[in-house]
């Protein structure tokens, strides 16, 4: 069975869905694997390192899905891309389900077996497939890194003759992998830092990692024990923005890492608070995608407030950091391809009673077979 990785074609997007590493893996399993030109440009992998490890390095994207069943992608190719792949194939990738709802139709219609590798499970056997964990985790990194790049005054303390630089003052707001990667991060630049998370469960990460916990912790946040954080009431908001308002006006940067899985970002950080910060203050938005956790980020774009707070909205983070997200994410793919190989088939065997395969199967044969998308498609 052939296997193709294109050169990703959305805008901002650096990384690649193979590497040389997972390429002799994919063909140790039976697979031929073929690449198109450039693929790995962005992400510091010449094609001769991908024809080394016994890749076939095609002209074009044409070229690469001629005969192949299978299709690895970083993000969902546009239509134009997906006219080319040939009906029965498996796309694996990131497909933003929520945030594209005509996708998973067009993927049935083109008889295109979907699997969207963002939906993983947070189970046990699906640690090393989590996509969502493995990106996040260089997102929170990049995003002190840019921190502390855009702040003008220094991270950690310094004791000159000259005087004292005090340390910055970090909130992180969102202790998922993100935000638990920048708290141990600002850290370690030395930084004065607190986190603040609506599951209670995360006090105690926080705090593990050296930091403040900042938090409402009443009757509704002690009921989110999952993973990821749900929707919350309004009288519960305001709880929060009341702390908000008083503790993101003591701290020169804010990164913000909050996420509703399926919903746009809550507004954590409202414009009056931003205007109460002092000028040379950073916040780092890594929610800009999800429409931001910051009231005034301009997501993709980079900013200063009439107050001197300059607020970083870029999107797509895990491609500012390509290299080393191409390599989780390539090895989050192989892991995925590897666990449901057949190896009598030298084919993927997707069994849908599979708790994996139910969360990340979106089409199969033509028909949407993802619970979440029936009604929709219907």
């Amino acid at each position: 069975m052939r296997l193709a990785v294109l050169k990703e074609r959305r805008a901002g997007e650096a990384r690649v869905a193979a590497t040389p590493d997972t390429v002799k893996k994919l063909i140790a399993l039976g697979l031929s694997v073929a690449i198109e030109a450039g693929a790995g440009l962005q992400a510091a992998i010449a094609d001769e390192e991908f024809a080394a490890a016994g890749a076939q390095i095609t002209p074009d994207a044409a070229a690469a899905l001629k005969g192949a069943g299978i299709l690895f992608a970083v993000q969902a190719p546009e239509p134009e891309v997906r006219s080319l792949v040939e009906p029965g194939t498996l796309l694996v990738c990131i497909m933003n389900t929520f945030g594209n709802p005509e996708l998973v139709p067009a993927l049935a219609a083109a008889k295109i077996d979907g699997v969207a590798m963002e939906m993983m499970p947070r189970i046990t056997r699906a640690q090393s497939m989590d996509v969502l964990s493995s990106q996040a985790n260089l997102s929170g990194y990049r995003a002190l890194i840019e921190a502390a790049n855009a702040f003008a005054r220094g991270f950690p303390m310094m004791m000159t003759a000259a005087g004292t630089v005090p340390p910055a003052r970090v909130l992180v707001i969102g202790a998922g992998v993100a935000g638990l990667q920048a708290i141990a991060t600002a850290r370690r630049l030395g930084g004065i830092v607190s986190g603040t998370d609506v599951r209670p469960a995360a006090k105690e990460e926080i705090k593990s990692l050296g930091a403040t916990y900042i938090g409402v912790d009443d009757e509704e946040s002690a009921k989110q024990t999952g993973p990821y954080a749900g929707q919350m009431s309004e009288e519960f908001r305001k709880k929060q923005a009341d702390l908000m308002a008083a503790t993101v006006a003591k701290n020169d940067i804010i990164v913000c890492t909050a996420l509703v899985q399926g919903r746009k970002a809550p507004v954590i950080v409202t414009s009056e608070m931003v205007a109460a910060m002092r000028a040379g203050s950073i916040i780092i938005d890594l929610a800009a995608d999800s429409g931001g956790n910051c009231a005034d980020t301009v997501p993709g774009e980079t900013i200063t407030t009439a107050n001197g707070v300059t607020i970083i909205g870029h999107r797509n983070w895990p491609s500012r950091i390509a290299v080393a997200a191409s390599q989780l994410y390539a090895r989050n793919l192989l892991t995925f391809i590897t666990t449901f190989w057949d190896e009598d088939a030298k084919a993927p065997k997707l069994t849908e009673t599979d708790d994996i395969i139910k969360a990340v199967l979106l089409t199969k044969g033509g028909q949407v077979v993802h619970a979440n998308f029936i009604p929709a498609a219907a």
